[in-house]
């Protein structure tokens, strides 16, 4: 019997649905969960008269692999992982790759690429975006790890992968060892941002506009043909007009609290150790946590005031302003996750095609967009380039669409509707465009009580001062660090 291409363990929705993908390209898969119900099940359902074999132990899932065997691993992030790795080693030969395809920690990744490697394997820790339906017609995929590995298994992740219009596929080779989960890790990140802007949208259209459901419907679905035309816009615009059975929008049925898997939270955290102000998609995450104190924000809903009336606007103008102030906020929120790239770059070593990124963004993830061709030739244009913002297109646009976000923003804070994303991403904006700002201030506050010191603007960049405020402290300054 021939044996099969590659082998995949865990048959939740995505490694099923990753399976018939391949299967449907041509290759042959050999599949095994711990359950072995689900097997069975799996075999004598979708499965059934395909190129699929079903097995019963983790031994017989390799004797049923080509060499070199490769494996990808489709379990939850986390312990169940490294069980898997742990159970699998001892049954494979050198140069066999082991594939984590799931969400996991690119630390973990790291971890794992040079312990597999010290066996004599080798190992790819892959981001696979674009859910349940993206992994059964295709997914965008990101994989690192152990380079020697991508020959491989680039004919299969690029057979499986989404294809651009030119049919380019949406997956490349990223980088070294945790490479390919980092840039899914900023991928979920600017997911949130994304979601969360969208929502505050909606909620201003809603709440201060007065917009109907059907309205708002229309008005998504005319973005989506333009600047704004993505997955996510899509979505929002078809979520807006179903029905619940009793003709209401289903949409305001939906209990107001958000559930999060975790890697918008990494990607904040990330970017705290490589001081990146990342504060849009930290905002989205802040978001979701504020939304979970249900019980406690409808207590407070009863005690703290608001705004006593809406300030007064046009309609027409504000929807028009709103549709800029989002454009905007989602430049700052891709400046943000592509400096946090850039920063990850040099801490790890690795040499990212940031262009390359994009278009593995461009179809087949949740975040795919018009408005990411337009990135990619930003830094196919300047691979240097330091921040969207300064990329000419990008800048053009930011400066058109600033006064909208501004206006939306006031707006939005007369009338008492937070929007913690778009705000943040005006503050950001203001910030980065400051040729001053008042942090000279805060490092003489950091000098008066802690000696931390100060550079000056006469002297030179690297000398640093220290001054004895109070005269009562002596000469002596704290060692200057950065965290």
């Amino acid at each position: 019997m021939k044996k099969a291409d590659i082998g995949l363990i865990g048959l939740a929705v995505m490694g099923e649905n990753l399976v018939l993908n391949m299967e449907s390209k041509g290759f042959t898969v050999a599949v095994y969960n711990r359950t072995t119900e689900k097997v069975i099940k799996f075999i004598d359902g979708r499965a059934k008269n395909k190129n699929i074999i079903g097995t019963k132990s983790l031994q017989e899932l390799v004797d049923n692999l080509e060499k070199p065997r490769k494996l990808m691993i489709m379990v939850k992030a986390g312990n169940p992982v490294d069980t898997i790795i742990d159970s699998i080693i001892p049954l494979l030969d050198r140069g066999d790759i082991i594939i984590d395809g799931g969400n996991s920690n690119f630390n973990d990744t790291i971890r794992r690429c040079g312990k597999v490697e010290k066996e004599g394997l080798l190992y790819i820790g892959t981001g696979v975006s674009g859910g349940e339906e993206g992994a059964l017609i295709g997914p965008s995929i990101m994989p690192g790890g152990s380079k020697d590995a991508w020959p491989y298994v680039k004919d299969i992740f690029q057979a499986i992968s989404a294809k651009v219009e030119d049919g380019t596929p949406c997956c490349d080779w990223v980088g070294e060892n945790g490479a390919g989960h980092y840039v899914k890790m900023v991928h979920n990140g600017i997911e949130y941002g994304d979601m969360q802007l969208i929502c505050e949208t909606y909620q201003l259209m809603k709440q201060m506009v007065g917009l109907d459901h059907d309205e708002m419907h229309e008005v998504f679905a005319k973005w989506n043909k333009g600047e704004l035309d993505s997955y996510l816009i899509e979505i929002t615009r078809d979520i807006l007009a179903f029905k619940d059975k009793d003709g209401s929008p289903l949409v305001e049925k939906i209990l107001d609290t958000a559930g999060q898997k975790g890697t918008g939270k990494w990607t904040g955290i990330s970017a705290l150790n490589e001081g990146v102000p990342l504060t849009l998609i930290t905002e989205a995450v802040f978001a979701r946590c504020i939304s979970a104190m249900k019980e406690e924000r409808v207590q407070a809903s009863e005690v703290l005031e608001g705004p006593g009336q809406f300030a007064e606007f046009d309609k027409k103008e504000i929807i028009n302003d709103l549709e800029d102030a989002l454009y905007l906020a989602k430049i700052v929120s891709y400046a943000q996750g592509y400096t946090l790239l850039k920063a990850a770059a040099a801490t790890y070593g690795w040499n990212l095609n940031y262009g390359g990124i994009a278009l593995m963004w461009r179809g087949g993830c949740i975040i795919r967009s018009q408005f990411l061709g337009k990135i990619k030739e930003a830094f196919d244009n300047n691979s240097e380039l330091a921040n969207l913002l300064l990329d000419p297109f990008f800048k053009e646009k930011a400066n058109k669409c600033q006064m909208s976000l501004r206006k939306v923003v006031s707006f939005a804070v007369l009338n008492g509707i937070s929007i913690p994303a778009l705000s943040s991403a005006l503050s950001y904006y203001d910030g980065y465009r400051s040729e001053r700002l008042s942090a000279n201030l805060l490092q003489a506050q950091r000098d008066y009580f802690g000696a931390h010191t100060y550079e000056r603007t006469d002297d030179e960049r690297g000398k640093f001062h220290h001054t004895n405020w109070t005269g009562r402290g002596g000469d002596t300054s704290a060692s200057t660090y950065d965290v």
